[in-house]
């Protein structure tokens, strides 16, 4: 985080990033005055409602974010930013998109929260696209044109006002993690019982565990003994807003309807009451840790590992056979995760893997025979992603091995199905 008093004084010339929030309600022209250098910025938490048309002269900038400001309008001006590729305007008051106002060489746009209706038919007409965030708007149609967006891989448009399933999505060539609960056309009114309800005063939360977009899990005890439940359980207690990949009411419902699998979390039971919705979950034993790390700026969609990680080619051929496993019980169940990927999978040293983080799951059972069929085909494309990444990460002396072929060929297969 960087101060504007240390912008004015010329103390942060030549630097590349730059974070302010400092409740500006105007932007500080000293920024211009790093364009010879500077490639990300960060205005995010002010109050900022514009931007000056000279951003223009930042020829270097590749990433704004300006998220949690007073903006009614994606500012046009950055349509003229010549090499940008990022914009997050998330939890803005943004009504309008203007056409000019997304960068040619636009490859991850996130307006997460807000209040757009509609969105230009420029919006397939940047053929770098490859992100695409729009949760929690009140769009009833996306443009006919993203069918042109042929590199588009990650999309999120749940909790919007979609009435028709978007079919010039569902058969984009490299699509792969798609969410779209929430919408009237993915609503379908369900009493899943799959585990029992319980009341929040039954448990008590303590040490945190890990935290998401859509919720906060904690270990937790109960109040009293049990003879159903372990003494010990993880709970996850979900944010009352839109995440950036929708509704946590429809994760939960989702969740449910996956039922049980030896490689998924296993949902023990559920809390549903006012203001508090939540979900009990078995304990993961400590010796199991994150196979992978989320996406960069860099890898945009696909997934990273700490330097110098290597798995042997017999245990990531373990770990791609559970993922399997678990994609088919998904799909017999008509719910696409929406984010198959190894940072959502935890593994031990014998490449036992536990998969979980729902936040994006999407029931399709709504939806006619051909569009749950390229829903699944969607899916299936990331989880040749997952597979790929691994292969990345092989040790070296294995990836001449006839197993290591094998798994390419698997590739292949998925890729013709």
């Amino acid at each position: 985080m960087h101060t504007l008093s240390q912008l004015k004084s010329g103390e942060l010339a030549g630097i590349t990033r730059l974070k302010i929030s400092e409740n500006l309600t105007c932007f500080p022209v000293e920024i211009l005055s790093l364009a010879d250098s500077l490639e990300i910025l960060d205005l995010s938490d002010n109050q900022l409602t514009a931007l000056p048309n000279e951003l223009v002269k930042l020829k270097k900038l590749k990433i704004i974010f300006a998220s949690n400001n007073l903006f009614t309008a994606l500012p046009e001006v950055l349509g003229g930013c010549e090499n940008l590729e990022m914009v997050g305007f998330k939890s803005n008051q943004i009504k309008h998109v203007p056409a000019d106002a997304l960068p040619a060489k636009l490859r991850w746009l996130i307006l997460t929260d807000n209040c757009i209706e509609t969105l230009p038919d420029s919006l397939g007409e940047r053929p770098r696209l490859q992100k695409l965030a729009l949760a929690g708007n009140k769009l009833t149609a996306l443009p006919l044109t993203l069918a042109q967006s042929v590199n588009l891989e990650l999309v999120r448009i749940s909790a919007n006002n979609l009435t028709e399933c978007p079919t010039q999505l569902l058969s984009l060539p490299k699509l792969a993690w798609f969410a779209f609960s929430g919408n009237p056309f993915s609503h379908a009114e369900l009493n899943i019982v799959s585990v029992p309800s319980l009341k929040a005063s039954s448990f008590a939360l303590h040490n945190v565990l890990g935290q998401g977009a859509s919720g906060v899990i904690s270990r937790a005890t109960w109040h009293e003994a049990q003879t159903e439940y372990p003494h010990e359980v993880a709970v996850k207690v979900f944010k009352g807003s839109v995440t950036s990949d929708g509704y946590p009411k429809d994760e939960l419902q989702a969740c449910l309807k996956t039922g049980s699998h030896k490689n998924i979390v296993r949902s023990l039971a559920q809390v549903n009451e006012n203001g508090y919705l939540a979900l009990i979950m078995v304990l993961i034993p400590e010796h199991f840790k994150n196979l992978g790390l989320p996406p960069t700026f860099d890898t945009c969609t696909r997934d990273t590992f700490p330097s110098g990680f290597t798995l042997k080619v017999n245990d990531i051929d373990k770990i791609i056979t559970q993922m399997e496993a678990v994609f088919e019980h998904l799909h017999s169940n008509q719910v696409c995760h929406g984010d198959l990927y190894a940072h959502n999978t935890l593994f031990d040293d014998n490449a036992n893997i536990i998969f979980g983080d729902f936040g994006a799951a999407t029931m399709y059972h709504m939806l006619d025979n051909a569009q749950q069929a390229l829903v699944k085909n969607i899916e299936r494309r990331a989880l040749n992603y997952f597979i790929k990444d691994l292969l990345t990460i092989c040790h070296q002396q294995d990836q001449h091995s006839p197993m290591f072929r094998a798994i390419e060929q698997k590739i292949s297969r998925n890729n013709a199905s």
